[in-house]
């Protein structure tokens, strides 16, 4: 039964108008006025700004659940996609499934080709002295580096990632009939790929939708419809948040020419800063759980299968866990605290390689350069991200 009495406690930020920081100035207010706080928007949902609140919830995945509503505004209705759309046990063989490709000793063999593309990516921005380093660089980085991951020709992984733009600028406009009509061009595309894989196989061990296509539970094959889903949401997970999180941190470093030096005279210390604008400048606040009964949080009652959003961006910048959270501080005594990729069963099995491709591509842009100044205005992207979608500056090499 739905409840009738709610509050509009706070109103998402427009991205079109956000400034930078306007969005941390909000969850500031809301973690001290109202953290457990509900909006009409998006047809209505709660919101947990909190660390505590949210790490309770993450670490409760038996009550809260990501099969009914995984993110706010929801999205989700062309499919399922696992394993963010199943629970455990459910969503578990299509985690094993994709974790040995994320694992140290597949890092280290992934490392060189990742450091070239992204050396040359670099270079070739660099060589036009400055430009939206967001939409020239930043938007193209994932594409070519998620090539390597899923033994892709750059055309067609480019094409993936070209899409997956799309796909996120609809959302953020929140043009529902866009948003079916990427995703199901990207259903279209995943199903290519899975055919491409039947027609030629590749070794299981060596290729992660070869192994989704072999991968048994049970004695049985898992779902083609199930297998499918994966392979589209694999696809998308790791295009867009590097996007957004890379001109944050590229942002803050022309507010801050002192961090440039310093990190720019020392590159041992990138990615001790990685990890400190990753709590910084965490690009999630839309991340969503849905309760399996009705539970109170905050003193509020929040009712069976109302949708919560938990909001990671907010959870890192908690004074009560990290002290001056909107200083950047290298080395902070707790920072392996920071939930910037979650917590839980569905934490982000993505983060060796997105930490991979953001150390590479921060040192290679430090040592090739003397100073990045930003030239004019930044555009945000909208729930269910926070972060930068454009940045124009100008290089000195």
């Amino acid at each position: 039964m739905p409840n009738q009495e709610l509050a509009n406690d706070f109103t998402p930020t427009d991205h079109k108008t956000e400034t930078f920081y306007e969005a941390h100035e909000m969850f500031k207010e809301m973690r001290a006025k109202c953290p457990v706080a509900h909006s009409e928007e998006f047809n209505g949902y709660w919101a947990l700004f909190r660390y505590e609140d949210i790490v309770n919830v993450l670490k409760d995945p038996k009550t809260f659940v990501t099969s009914v509503q995984n993110v706010v505004p929801k999205v989700a209705t062309t499919g399922r996609r696992p394993p963010l759309h199943l629970d455990p046990p459910e969503h578990t063989p299509y985690r094993r499934t994709l974790d040995p490709f994320l694992q140290d000793e597949k890092m280290e063999k992934l490392e060189p080709y990742v450091h070239d593309t992204i050396v040359e990516l670099v270079e070739k921005f660099l060589a036009k002295g400055g430009g939206d380093i967001s939409e020239e660089l930043f938007h193209k980085l994932p594409g070519y580096v998620m090539a390597h991951f899923f033994n892709l020709s750059p055309d067609l992984s480019m094409r993936i990632r070209e899409v997956t733009k799309r796909f996120a600028g609809s959302l953020y406009e929140v043009k529902n009939e866009s948003v079916q009509e990427a995703s199901l061009e990207l259903y279209d595309i995943a199903r290519t790929l899975i055919d491409m894989r039947k027609v030629n196989p590749m070794d299981p061990a060596e290729d992660v939708i070869s192994a989704y296509i072999n991968r048994k539970y049970k004695g049985e094959p898992l779902p083609d419809e199930l297998i499918l889903g994966t392979i589209r949401q694999l696809m998308v997970v790791g295009m867009i948040a590097p996007v957004v999180f890379s001109g944050s941190m590229m942002f803050h470093l022309t507010e801050h020419p002192e961090i440039q030096n310093q990190l720019r005279n020392d590159l041992s210390l990138v990615p001790a800063a990685i990890e400190e604008y990753l709590r910084l400048f965490t690009p999630y606040r839309g991340f969503a759980r849905t309760a399996k009964q009705d539970v109170e949080i905050g003193g509020k009652t929040i009712k069976k299968d109302e949708p919560i959003a938990i909001v990671f961006a907010s959870a890192n910048h908690d004074e009560s866990v990290f002290p001056d959270p909107d200083k950047f501080m290298l080395n902070r005594p707790n920072i392996k605290k920071h939930i910037a990729f979650g917590l839980g069963p569905h934490r982000c099995p993505g983060a060796p390689l997105a930490r991979l491709m953001l150390t590479i591509t921060l040192k290679e842009l430090l040592a090739r350069t003397n100073y990045i100044e930003r030239t004019g205005e930044v555009k945000m992207a909208g729930w269910p991200e926070w972060g930068v979608l454009s940045l124009p500056v100008k290089i000195s090499s």
